[in-house]
């Protein structure tokens, strides 16, 4: 069972998502804008958050960036658009997926509990020694999650993390499309084969210089260049 904030200034998403997840046997609370979500998240702990964007008072955008300064709690955020540009700005904020209204009920609790399992593993994986990797002037500490261009430290999302760790232990192997989505987001990933396209595009931009070294294989997936 899973405690769940869901933050949306229309009653009838709420209640939807309510009688879905309460029959699932979750436990939710509810808020009707940002405002009102950053309160509840400073006064108690949620197991996962649903956040609408478009809300008066605080955006969804401007909450969970206020949320992310003191709690690391899982979000997916929902969208009555689908551009990418909204799709960039919520995963450099570092939300876990997002989903275009309208949508399937059945569909979001399967994208809560995939987020859910993937969360656990994170907390489950065991203390090792420091992995780390270099490249030029390209560092990255796998064990602690550190990246430096030039020596300069760069701040990525949690999701951009976890493909470029994935993709720099698998360096100079051709990977595919499929491969890359059921190791990184898990077998059970509800999301678009776009999902991928958007967080390669944030991981060029944060490697700067060496956005090179990440080759498109047309047809096939991506690469990631150590040569």
């Amino acid at each position: 069972m899973y405690k769940i904030l869901t933050v949306d200034d229309e009653e009838r998403i709420r209640a939807l998502i309510r009688k879905y997840a309460e029959f699932e046997g979750h436990e939710v609370t509810e808020a009707a804008d940002g405002m009102e979500a950053i309160k509840l998240c400073r006064e108690q702990d949620f197991d996962i958050i649903i956040m609408d964007i478009m809300m008066p008072e605080l955006d969804g955008f401007s909450a969970c960036r206020e949320i992310r300064k003191f709690k690391q709690t899982p979000i997916i955020m929902l969208s009555a658009r689908g551009e990418e540009y909204d799709k960039i700005n919520g995963f450099e904020l570092g939300i876990d997926d997002y989903v275009v209204k309208p949508f399937s009920p059945k569909e979001l609790m399967l994208r809560i509990d995939a987020v859910m399992k993937r969360s656990s593993h994170k907390t489950d994986a065991p203390e090792t020694q420091n992995e780390i990797v270099e490249i030029g002037g390209l560092k990255a500490d796998i064990t602690a999650r550190l990246v430096y261009v030039d020596g300069k430290r760069v701040d990525m999302s949690p999701k951009e993390y976890d493909l470029f760790f994935y993709m720099l232990k698998n360096r100079n192997i051709a990977l595919s499309r499929e491969k890359l989505i059921c190791e990184v987001w898990g077998y059970d990933f509800y999301g678009d084969d776009r999902t991928l396209d958007t967080h390669i595009k944030l991981l060029r931009k944060s490697l700067g210089p060496y956005a090179r070294l990440i080759v498109t294989l047309r047809g096939v997936g991506y690469r990631f260049e150590s040569k």
